[in-house]
């Protein structure tokens, strides 16, 4: 059986941008033998796939479907490569939930739960997983810098609270610094995140799920040529991305099998990557965050990861596919 399969792109945020720079990858690399796939761009000015010959058809919201001339399409699955709002966050999971249409990543609360990097580290450190100390400061609420933050050990790392890809990031090392970078967090997102910086080596894995089995891909190390890894280290090459890192026997196990706890109590579906900082001197790594849709651009890091697993990718998004039909 052939199945129909829906590709979602774009999103509401800044971090569309990394969608469309995800997508050709993913397209590229689904089997057309196995599966009839159709590009969604999901916009705030609206839902539509576009057919080759350039007519833009608009997606029916009331069961996701389209209409060409050979008539009406539904989908058997959903393969989403959307980042940031409304693909990361849980919005579009709650809504293919209601659909009855099950999706590549994780699920509604989940997504959601995980796109609130403050929750997220509150969970992990209920589960006994190293985590950073952190202050949470919401925007309506936000009038002064509070005395505890002054308090807090610089370096600080100043961030949106919800979202990814490290936009609205700085890393700063004094206090008369706080306030800008704090605006600039609060021009991505009502909530802002102050984190402790850890000493470390920057290491950062891939985890699915295939065949009952939770599966840690090889780790890769972080090697930022600016002071850390922000949005154009990320995706404009002001990094060195080594895979597979090149760590101790110990490390690596230490860190897959944290990667695979995190998985597992966090209940997560589909391909995650998870952030961390390894710090020497305590012999441990310490979870960052949580990217339930991560990047699949050509230089991104978990298409890196699978082909040092010694997988095609082809046959990865055959699994992640898959994986989510059988659920």
């Amino acid at each position: 059986m052939k199945y129909t399969i829906a590709f979602v792109t774009g999103g509401f945020a800044g971090e569309a941008e990394v969608s469309y720079m995800t997508a050709p990858t993913i397209e590229k690399n689904i089997d057309p033998e196995k599966f009839s796939y159709y590009k969604i761009d999901i916009t705030p000015g609206g839902w539509w796939h576009t057919t080759p010959d350039g007519e833009k058809i608009a997606v029916d919201k009331n069961d996701f479907s389209i209409t060409l001339k050979s008539g009406k399409i539904t989908f058997d699955a959903v393969l989403i490569g959307i980042h940031g709002t409304p693909g990361e966050d849980g919005k579009l999971q709650g809504y293919f939930d209601l659909m009855k249409i099950p999706y590549t990543s994780c699920n509604c609360a989940v997504s959601a739960l995980t796109f609130n990097k403050r929750y997220t580290v509150a969970v992990a450190a209920f589960a006994g997983i190293p985590v950073s100390n952190s202050i949470l400061l919401f925007r309506k609420n936000f009038k002064e810098i509070p005395e505890e933050i002054k308090k807090m050990k610089y370096p600080l790392f100043i961030k949106p609270n919800n979202g990814g890809s490290s936009i609205g990031m700085s890393k700063i090392s004094q206090e008369n610094q706080l306030g800008e970078a704090i605006a600039k967090a609060f021009a991505e997102d009502d909530q802002v995140l102050v984190e402790e910086y850890i000493e470390g080596r920057e290491l950062t894995i891939g985890v699915f799920s295939h065949k009952g089995e939770i599966i840690a891909l090889p780790i890769t190390e972080i090697k930022s040529k600016k002071d850390f890894f922000d949005f154009e280290a990320k995706y404009h090459g002001v990094s060195e991305e080594v895979t597979p890192a090149e760590i101790s026997e110990k490390m690596q196990e230490q860190v897959s099998e944290t990667a695979k706890k995190i998985y597992e109590v966090f209940n997560c579906k589909g391909v995650i990557r998870i952030d961390f900082i390894y710090n020497k001197e305590q012999q441990k790594p310490y979870m960052l965050e949580i990217n339930t849709v991560p990047g699949q651009t050509a230089a991104s890091i978990v298409p890196q990861q699978v082909k040092e697993y010694g997988w095609e990718l082809r046959d990865f998004y055959t699994a992640l596919i898959e994986e989510c039909l059988d659920q």
